[in-house]
């Protein structure tokens, strides 16, 4: 399942790629709340202001079995094949501490912001940085780039941190969400 997820924004158009979207209901609401603080513990602080109980929450849900939460016509949150939810670039921006990190080199860049994959070379070089601990695989993280402030992209680990440093050959992260894809570029 992992290998489909790479790149899902790459071609996204909402006028064609949007299949319809219906409010949730509250309960809903409360599974996909408590399912997000499960896999982001450190949004807890900030949940009520992302996913407000009084505004209307809405599921978005798009070709390829790609569902998007959207409040106030702003898109929060996505999940494919009803796979563990990704928060969006902009929300990662406002609480950039929700997930691990991984940095990549700066040759790397130019090819992250196109929707490829990183290859472990790209995060075991001087200028790429992988966390102490040990992720397990298809864990979450935040793409950041060497020199940039903000993260660039969301990535799903491939193998373990171990597995990559030891290994480094290969793909290491699936890269789902990035600068300036479809999803980046839409309004909704």
């Amino acid at each position: 399942m992992a290998s489909t997820q790479t790149a899902l924004f790459k071609k996204f158009n909402p006028k064609e790629d949007i299949a319809g979207q219906t409010q949730l209901k509250s309960s809903v609401q409360r599974a996909v709340r408590s399912k997000i603080l499960e896999q982001f513990p450190a949004l807890a602080p900030h949940i009520d202001d992302l996913l407000p109980k009084k505004s209307p929450v809405f599921l978005v849900k798009c070709l390829d079995r790609v569902s998007l939460i959207s409040v106030n016509n702003e898109t929060l949150f996505f999940n494919s094949f009803d796979g563990p939810y990704y928060p969006t670039l902009r929300v990662l921006h406002r609480f950039p501490d929700i997930m691990p990190k991984v940095q990549v080199d700066r040759g790397a860049i130019k090819f992250v912001l196109k929707g490829a994959d990183v290859m472990c070379p790209g995060l075991t070089s001087p200028g790429g940085r992988l966390p102490d601990e040990d992720l397990p695989c298809e864990t979450i993280v935040a793409i950041m780039a060497e020199g940039k402030e903000h993260a660039v992209a969301i990535g799903l680990t491939r193998m373990t941190v171990s597995s990559i440093k030891s290994v480094n050959k290969g793909t290491g992260l699936l890269n789902v969400h990035y600068l300036n894809d479809g999803l980046w570029k839409s309004l909704f």
